[in-house]
């Protein structure tokens, strides 16, 4: 009973096999595409491309020839044709969507793991106070109004800033800000000073109405920023011997006044006395009056008066804060690409390779310590004689220096530990200058790196070495650039 009731279905199996097999082969000279008919043995030929010998007859070669019209699988590659792209115009970082080479839509793909948990990879808005524009690299930040007051001769007069860290972390999180506990480290003395002095971070305090009122620092915004090549894009620049950096002539566009100065000295770093003692990052974008950049509201703005990564610029009414919008630099942090604000610098000739204000009391915040016990800063890398684009053509490989006083581009510098990736993060950045060793260039390891311990890796192997083979590490050099936004 058993044996019978097992061959029954076996045998509807057999014949319905058989039956499909007939009707195929009935059909396949009629109705299958004349470029998919191959018989056993031979190769099919499915738009253009000749598939490999399908066994089966004509049946598999008409089953295969359907399935790969329909799904590519057999002819691949899945990128879409160039042929077929809109022009648009290069980027630098952002990456890829994930239907690239995937034969799916893009509309298939679920959100990205960073939706539900930030940690995880995928695109994170950290700055979060404001409107980010991805497209654009531009972040629109509330502006908010405050006052000098230092019996200096820019005493009383209107300031306008922005915030973007803070070492409160939940005040961080309320206001959508950058949390850094390095903030606590750099309200520090003058080198050689027998009692303390603060010398980096201004004090402030808020009143009733919410005005922040500082005990100084000025910023002139008047200086025309300058970056000026006079070598050109000659033969030693691609072959990684000329170092633009050493003959580039340069003017910062914005300049803050030092220690010493009638009006105190200026530092994007305030501790607001009557706000438990935190510290916060708060970079000065204009000292123009109210009435002034109320004339800028929708207009192009006068660089004179206000920083030079403004976009635009408009106070708001009834005390309201008002909106400035802001260009955004681009780089990478640990292999993810990230969006960044470069306000402040403590050498004149990054401030104006980087469009940002001249700050030279940031001298006094210690570098070189990076991860030490009370260290206030973390490390950027950038590099002097990195790939520049050649022929005219857009390269993949472009980074450094060299090309972004050549007008490539941004330089892509590489930052350490940003928030979700690490627990060091500070705005404070400790620039680490590399120059590729000219046997690295010879051998074609010079490219486009993205990663802090792969710099590290060819540092110890000898391939990256300080500018003219001096010992890598520390340049002198601190820009304030708050992070803004990462895409992975």
């Amino acid at each position: 009973m058993k044996l019978k009731n097992f061959l029954v279905p076996l045998a509807a199996i057999i014949a319905l096999v058989i039956a499909t097999v007939s009707i195929a082969s009935a059909q396949s000279g009629e109705d299958a595409p004349a470029e998919a008919q191959a018989a056993e043995g031979e190769a099919l030929v499915v738009d253009g491309v000749e598939l490999p010998p399908t066994a089966g007859g004509e049946l598999a070669a008409s089953i295969a020839a359907e399935t790969a019209e329909e799904t590519r699988a057999l002819t691949g590659p899945f990128a879409p044709d160039p042929n077929e792209l809109e022009e648009t115009e290069e980027d630098d970082v952002r990456p890829s969507p994930p239907s690239i080479g995937a034969d799916v839509p893009v509309t298939y793909f679920g959100p990205p793991p960073s939706t539900v948990n930030e940690n995880l990879v995928g695109p994170n808005q950290l700055l979060t106070a404001g409107i980010l524009d991805e497209d654009a690299g531009t972040i629109e930040l509330p502006l908010y109004q405050g006052r000098l007051e230092n019996d200096g001769p820019r005493d009383g007069q209107n300031v306008w800033y922005i915030v973007t860290d803070t070492s409160d972390e939940g005040n961080a999180e309320g206001l959508g800000l950058n949390f850094s506990a390095k903030l606590n480290f750099t309200d520090n003395p003058p080198v050689g000073a027998d009692e303390f002095e603060a010398a980096a971070v201004r004090r402030s305090f808020y009143d009733q109405d919410g005005t922040l009122i500082f005990d100084g620092g000025a910023v002139d915004f008047r200086p025309e920023r300058i970056v000026s090549d006079t070598n050109g894009a000659d033969e030693g620049v691609r072959n990684g011997t000329t170092n633009l950096l050493e003959s580039v002539d340069t003017q910062p566009g914005a300049v803050g006044t030092d220690i010493g100065d009638a009006d105190g000295f200026y530092s994007p770093l305030t501790i607001i006395e009557n706000a438990g003692g935190h510290t916060y990052n708060a970079p000065m974008v204009s000292m123009a009056s109210e009435t002034t950049l109320l004339g800028m509201c929708g207009q192009t703005p006068d660089y004179s008066l206000v920083h030079d990564s403004v976009l635009e610029i408009c106070p708001g009414d009834n005390g309201e804060p008002g909106t400035v919008l802001i260009q955004l630099e681009a780089g990478f942090s640990f292999g993810r690409p990230v969006l960044y604000i470069s306000s402040d610098a403590n050498s004149g000739v990054a401030a104006a390779l980087e469009s940002a204000v001249y700050a030279p009391a940031l001298d006094n915040i210690p570098i070189g310590r990076d991860d030490s016990l009370f260290s206030g800063i973390e490390r950027i890398f950038g590099w002097t004689n990195g790939p520049t684009n050649e022929f005219g053509e857009q390269s993949p490989q472009r980074q450094g220096f060299n090309s972004a006083i050549l007008g490539e581009g941004g330089p892509l510098n590489v930052l350490g530990g940003i928030p979700t990736i690490a627990t060091d993060y500070s705005p404070l950045w400790d620039l680490n200058l590399g120059e590729w060793t000219q046997e690295a260039i010879d051998l074609g390891f010079r490219s486009r790196l993205t990663e802090e311990f792969q710099i590290l890796g060819l540092v110890e192997s000898g391939f990256i070495t300080g500018p003219g083979g001096t010992p890598f590490g520390s340049s002198g050099v601190l820009i304030n650039c708050p992070i803004v936004h990462r895409f992975l």
